[in-house]
């Protein structure tokens, strides 16, 4: 009887073995699921940024106000009969006078 029971308690701890140390043990599985988590936080924020390029596109392509308003920020550009002033920045501390 003792026999039996050695071979069914080894045989107990043959099965649980991989679910405490093998390739899909409680441990990896919950490493897995700290990756995922982190991957579906990055996943959220790049897809947040590519709506915003997306709608960025979408209005340089059927609006010119968003062409106007890129020219006049980025490229310093003026209509006709407007005039240019650039101001100088002020540095930290500096006060006009």
């Amino acid at each position: 009887m003792k026999l039996l029971f050695c071979i069914y308690a080894a045989l107990l701890i043959a099965i649980q073995y991989p679910l405490f140390f093998g390739k899909g043990s409680w441990k990896t599985v919950s490493e897995y699921e700290i990756e995922l988590k982190k991957q579906q936080e990055l996943t959220q924020k790049l897809q947040i940024r590519n709506d915003g390029l997306d709608a960025e596109v979408n209005d340089l392509k059927h609006g010119y106000s968003a062409i106007e308003e890129l020219a006049r920020t980025d490229l310093n550009m003026v209509k006709q009969n407007e005039v240019f002033i650039a101001l100088p920045h002020m540095e930290n501390g500096a006060e006009n006078k």
